[in-house]
Formats: structure tokens, C-alpha cells, sequence
């Protein structure tokens, strides 16, 4: 297969035409983010049954335009493997979000290849074909790339277009297709991708049991935020996670109290960042409490715990029976949160996994469904008189 190097807007823009004439295409991204905020795009790969082709993003004076008019071009298909990164380099640069898509990782999920499986893995298990891994952790920014390079990035699309016949030929068979759809839904949402500052504490692990502590919270990953945003660095290279734990927990107020966590930098009190920690600190603490989200109580009542682990001897049983991951009909949030409420806002209680589980979950918590095991398998038996 030609392994030609797209260079120029011109030769950019008649293969995206000819790709345009075509109902499904293959596409990857390669990347790198591990010295700035924005991933900086340096290659993107494409296919259709008849060629494929590999742009040079970071070749001078191209004009990438061409590509994202094909991204948002209704009456192509375009499909990825784990589209989340792809679509957010995408939405960075042209402020677009391609559409349609299909995602090989959701389908395979919903067809039960495990949770969140490699592209390598399913390549594999899908075509018996094993690719190559040997230029996934490259540097694509240098040039010229690599006769290797080119190979695996092509091989990366062409593999793509036999593992996405076969997944939907699957789905049309076990007539779930539309179960991929709703998850498109998600994934192609404009609110995945708006990192907006404020919501920026939503990504934290830190646990924060107080309202206080949930102001200084939202206010210490906004200010980091917006300065590695302004900066294009990781956010990590601004202040780490567990830094702004610290913070969250001891509030300090003075640069004094700022310079006694461990976990700044040595000299983080002193620089201009230890005064935008103040400000931020004493602005969480100025917040009105009535004003921030709701947080959640701890569920440490015994009975949600035992019901928290009957759902998911349930969901387990079902995801095996229906040959669907488990991680994609219910988290072990959405069964903490159905067993304290049946009417939790949760994917699990919508849709296809309303059916699938959430109306059994529903049913075991009121007792109107038991668990019991019969010949080693566990099976369902019906309670209701």
C-alpha cells in the first residue's frame, strides 16, 4: 500500500475528497500532552475501503481545514477506537465535534470483549492479526517520520476497518445497535469537551466532607486550571493533586501556614503562585454555603452496604448472561446510588440498562427478586406473589 506523507493543504484537501465519497471511514490521531495543557496533533490517519492516508498536522503552512470539514460531514461516518482524546483534539483546534461516530471500544463493551479492551487486544481477537506496538509510544513530532512510523500509523486504520465491520455485523444480529447510539450521544456532547475552569474540581479524587472545604476546592482547581490553560502546561507542572488536598484540608490563609504543607514545592510559598493560593483560599471560604453543589452524604448504613453487594452479584450475573462489560451497564457508583434511591439519576436506570438491569436492581432491593444458586451458576428466582 502507497505510504505517501500528505504535506500541503492542496493534497490534503483532494484526499479528504475522496474520502468524503464514502459512507464509513477509519480514523486515529497521533499526539503529544506530556508537556503541555493542549495536545499538540503531529500526524492523523484515514481510510476508506479504497486507500489510506497519512497527514503531517505539524508539515508547515498547512491548513487543516479540509479535515475537519470531512469530521463534521453528516454523510460520513467516522470511526475510532477510544474517540474521547481524538475528539478532543478536534473540538481544541476547529471548536467542531465529529459527528457521526462510532467508537470500536463502546461496541466491543456492548458486545461483551470486556471492559475498555486495547486496540491491539481487539485487532487481535477480532482478525487474529497482531499489530505491531513498537511505535506507540514514539515521538511524532520529530521529522521526517520513519518508513516504520508511516507503516504502523496506516496499519492503525486499515486494521480499524475489518475490526468495525465485524463488531456491527455483531450489533445488527443482537439488534443493538441503537445501544451504541445513545452512547455516540455522550461521547459527540459539546458539555464532554468545555472544560470550563469552574467545573474543574469535578475531576479531583479529594474527598471533601465539608461545605468549606468544597469551596476551597472548586476555587484552588479553578485558579490551577486557568493557569495551565494560560501556560499550556499539564496541570500537575501548576501543582499537583494531592497538593490541593493539602490546601483543601489545612485552608491556609497566610503565606506562613501556606510554607508548612509538605506538599508544595520547596519555595511555592514564595513565589507569586503561594499569593493566588491565599486569594483563592479566602474566596472558598467567602463563598455562601447555600450557593455550592450538594454534597453527598456518607452512605455507611450496614443495609446499603449488603444491597450495594447483592447489585453487584446481580450485575455481574446479568453482564455474563448478556455477554455486555459490566463497567458499561453500571458503576459501582450507580449501585450505591440505587440502593439509597430509586429514583437516582444514573445511566443504569435509563434506557437499554433499564431494562437489561435496572428493573431487576429495582426488584432485588424491594424483595420482589431473589438470588440463588443453582448446578454453581447463579440464577434469578422470582418473589413476586
Amino acid at each position: 500500500m502507497d505510504q505517501h506523507l500528505i504535506a500541503t493543504t492542496s493534497e490534503l484537501a483532494d484526499a479528504c475528497g475522496r474520502l468524503a465519497k464514502h459512507r464509513v471511514i477509519t480514523v486515529d490521531t497521533e499526539f503529544l500532552r506530556e508537556s503541555t495543557y493542549y495536545p499538540l496533533l503531529c500526524v492523523v490517519q484515514m481510510a476508506s475501503p479504497d486507500e489510506a492516508v497519512v497527514i503531517d498536522a505539524l508539515a508547515e503552512g498547512i491548513d487543516l481545514k479540509p479535515f475537519f470539514d470531512l469530521m463534521s460531514n453528516e454523510a460520513v461516518l467516522k470511526v475510532f477506537h477510544a474517540a474521547r482524546q481524538d475528539i478532543e483534539i478536534v473540538f481544541h483546534l476547529a471548536g467542531i465535534i465529529p459527528h457521526p461516530i462510532f467508537d470500536t471500544q463502546v461496541a466491543a463493551m456492548v458486545l461483551g470483549y470486556g471492559d475498555s479492551i486495547a486496540y491491539d487486544q481487539l485487532v487481535e481477537r477480532v482478525t487474529g492479526h497482531r499489530p505491531d506496538k513498537t511505535h506507540r509510544f514514539t515521538d511524532w513530532s520529530r521529522r521526517p517520520l520513519s518508513k516504520e512510523q508511516m507503516h504502523y500509523a496506516v496499519s492503525d486504520v486499515t486494521h480499524l476497518r475489518d475490526v468495525f465491520a465485524r463488531l456491527d455485523d455483531d450489533l445488527r444480529k443482537r439488534g443493538r445497535n441503537n445501544w451504541v447510539s445513545e452512547e455516540m450521544e455522550v461521547l459527540t456532547s459539546p458539555r464532554t469537551y468545555d472544560f470550563h475552569p469552574e467545573r474543574a474540581w469535578e475531576r479531583l479524587k479529594t474527598r471533601v466532607r465539608k461545605p468549606k472545604e468544597l469551596a476551597i476546592l472548586m476555587e484552588v482547581a479553578a485558579w490551577r486550571e486557568k493557569e495551565a490553560q494560560s501556560r499550556d502546561v499539564p496541570r500537575s507542572r501548576v501543582l499537583k493533586d494531592d497538593a490541593i488536598g493539602d490546601i483543601v484540608t489545612h485552608a491556609p490563609t497566610s503565606i506562613e501556614r501556606l510554607a508548612n504543607l509538605r506538599s508544595l514545592p520547596k519555595g511555592f510559598d514564595r513565589s507569586k503562585w503561594g499569593g493566588d493560593i491565599i486569594a483563592a483560599v479566602q474566596r472558598g471560604l467567602a463563598r455562601d454555603p447555600h450557593s455550592l453543589p450538594k454534597l453527598e452524604k456518607p452512605r455507611n448504613n450496614s443495609n446499603g452496604a449488603a444491597i450495594v453487594e447483592l447489585l453487584k452479584v446481580l450485575l455481574r450475573m446479568t453482564s455474563e448472561r448478556h455477554a455486555v462489560a459490566s463497567k458499561v451497564i453500571a458503576t459501582v457508583d450507580d449501585l450505591e446510588q440505587i440502593a439509597a434511591d430509586d429514583q437516582a439519576e444514573v445511566a443504569a436506570l435509563h434506557g437499554w440498562r433499564r431494562e437489561l438491569f435496572g428493573e431487576a436492581a429495582l426488584s432485588l432491593k424491594h424483595g420482589k427478586l431473589a438470588l440463588a444458586i443453582e448446578k454453581g451458576r447463579v440464577v434469578r428466582v422470582d418473589r413476586q406473589h
